[in-house]
């Protein structure tokens, strides 16, 4: 009988050693997709930033036409790091990554930049954006909660 309960014990521990091997690999899967995503979208970072810096490397593909003002371009492109930064954070979130609390504070954030009117202008552009499909539609959705609880601004 002891000789069983011994053998129960150890085909026990074998297979749960074995299940926290498979969760603990999970959990570096994981981590590692989240990983290369921000990899990715850091490097989409870098390139805003140098059309930020200079305007003029727009025109070279960024889908921005000759003849925009440089000011535009910057406005345009410093908002597309805003919403660079918030899809890692939505990313992470959705992954489990990053916690709940302070997701709501990016979204918190990101829902008061959402209103500026040239954030708005640049998001109907498609042609700057490279963006996964569920963020692009979270953030349609946040869009569109901020302009309804946006305040109505006194006509002049």
């Amino acid at each position: 009988m002891l000789q069983v309960v011994l053998q129960v014990v150890s085909v026990l521990a074998v297979a749960g050693g074995l299940v926290y091997a498979a969760l603990q690999f999970r959990g570096w899967r994981t981590a590692q997709y989240v990983a290369n995503f921000t990899t990715l979208v850091e490097m989409q970072l870098q390139l805003r930033k140098m059309v930020v810096d200079d305007p003029t490397l727009a025109t070279l593909g960024a889908g921005v036409l000759p003849g925009v003002v440089p000011d535009e371009i910057r406005g345009t492109f410093y908002n597309l790091m805003q919403v660079s930064l918030f899809e890692i954070a939505w990313f992470s979130h959705q992954h489990g990554q990053l916690p709940h609390d302070y997701f709501a504070s990016w979204v918190a954030s990101m829902a008061a930049v959402a209103q500026r009117p040239a954030f708005r202008t640049m998001w109907q552009r498609d042609g700057t954006k490279i963006l996964h499909s569920g963020f692009r539609q979270y953030m349609n959705t946040l869009l569109e909660d901020a302009s309804v609880s946006a305040p109505v601004q006194p006509s002049s």
